[in-house]
């Protein structure tokens, strides 16, 4: 079945319909990964807007519903340049085009992802339209007419509704070793050492798995929790995470995270970031062109290491606007954004990045180990907190 992909500034291409029939709408987002297409497309970040794969050929491994990064696809719609019909992975479990089928995805093959990266590249983000029932010039005014991402409220969409304690699985994957006599398929968790309260504000389950896997017991909150409520929880550490959407909408949160970093150890993670720098009195504004992709270049500015990160981001903190108290721990390369930050006077520190697992104990850059090392120094003595 023939689709279109219109975009807001005019620009059309037709191609082949994948996943479900229909329109839909939302701001494009270019993603540069050349895997993990399920980890994105489930990731809460991306609810709302519609997201186009550089990468050429998609689909290859098939679906597995335990990388599943939420319950279920967040994005709105899909734009690939092909979408695999075969795929070969043995942890695989079904195909991509039924699995979006079925959770009513609307997509579109057949197009030049990379053309639309130029185009937002030099253009800015645009607003785009996925249909297999409008003509393309109905297609270009439901883009123009698609609402930006700044004026609707996602958090409220994607957020637990009551909290819950993390009990999903965990275990970090391992290949089975035969030579060794070693068969099993995951390694071990740690004990239980530290509690930790995650604010969902669009949280990925992978960071609630590397928690578990620094030794946190996890409870998840809905994003409206109060500060007295996560206290009486008397947890070692509060987490604010990723999410979709503006920062702004979220004055409320960084309220609370405003009371909570003059108790006890706060971070923050993408969207969480940008909310704990707010509630320091730092504002945020919108990129031109999000950062999105696996090879997002961070330079620390203590060492002048570069790590290569994985965001998604279409908000970033002024630096100029920060207090004297917070410092920029890492920037961005492309473009200079703060891409870390960190107290220089109370426990609260975040990242812009999605934080990988820890490699070990020693990873001094990881943001899971920080975040150990910084409750710590909290029961040490080292802040008032």
């Amino acid at each position: 079945m023939k689709a279109i992909l219109a975009l807001e500034d005019g620009t059309t291409f037709e191609g082949s319909s994948i996943g479900a029939t229909g329109t839909v709408t939302g701001e494009m987002c270019c993603d540069t990964s050349v895997m993990g297409y399920q980890e994105i497309l489930t990731d809460p970040a991306l609810s709302g807007r519609v997201l186009a794969m550089t990468y050429p050929l998609i689909g290859n491994y098939g679906v597995c519903e335990e990388d599943n990064e939420s319950s279920a696809p967040q994005a709105a719609g899909l734009v690939v340049t092909e979408l695999a019909r075969l795929h070969c992975n043995w942890r695989a479990e079904e195909a991509m085009e039924p699995w979006l089928q079925r959770h009513n995805i609307v997509g579109i093959a057949g197009i030049d992802t990379r053309k639309i990266a130029t185009l937002q590249r030099n253009k800015g983000t645009l607003r785009c339209c996925i249909t297999t029932e409008l003509s393309a010039e109905e297609a270009i005014a439901a883009a123009q007419n698609a609402p930006a991402i700044e004026t609707t409220a996602p958090v409220a969409k994607v957020s637990c509704t009551a909290p819950y304690h993390w009990e999903g699985e965990s275990r970090a994957w391992k290949l089975p070793n035969k030579t060794q006599g070693d068969m099993t398929t995951y390694c071990e968790l740690p004990p239980i050492s530290y509690k930790v309260v995650v604010y969902d504000l669009g949280v990925r389950r992978s960071i609630l798995r590397s928690l578990r896997q620094t030794g946190c017991d996890v409870t998840v909150v809905p994003f409206t929790t109060s500060a007295a409520d996560v206290l009486a929880m008397q947890p070692d550490a509060v987490v604010l995470s990723d999410g979709p959407g503006a920062p702004a909408a979220l004055a409320s949160v960084a309220e609370q995270a405003a009371i909570l970093a003059d108790k006890l150890p706060v971070a923050g993670i993408g969207l969480g970031c940008q909310v704990l720098a707010m509630s320091q009195g730092a504002q945020c504004s919108k990129l031109r062109v999000g950062h999105q992709g696996c090879n997002q270049p961070v330079k620390l500015t203590s060492t002048s290491k570069v790590n290569i990160t994985t965001q998604n981001s279409i908000f970033a903190i002024d630096a100029a606007s920060l207090p004297a108290e917070l410092t920029v721990t890492a920037v961005n390369l492309n473009d200079d954004t703060v891409a870390a930050l960190r107290s220089s006077k109370r426990p609260i520190f975040g990242v812009q990045y999605l934080p990988a697992a820890p490699a070990s104990a020693d990873d001094a850059d990881n943001f899971y180990n920080e975040l150990i090392q910084t409750i710590k120094a909290v029961k040490a003595g080292k802040y008032s907190a």
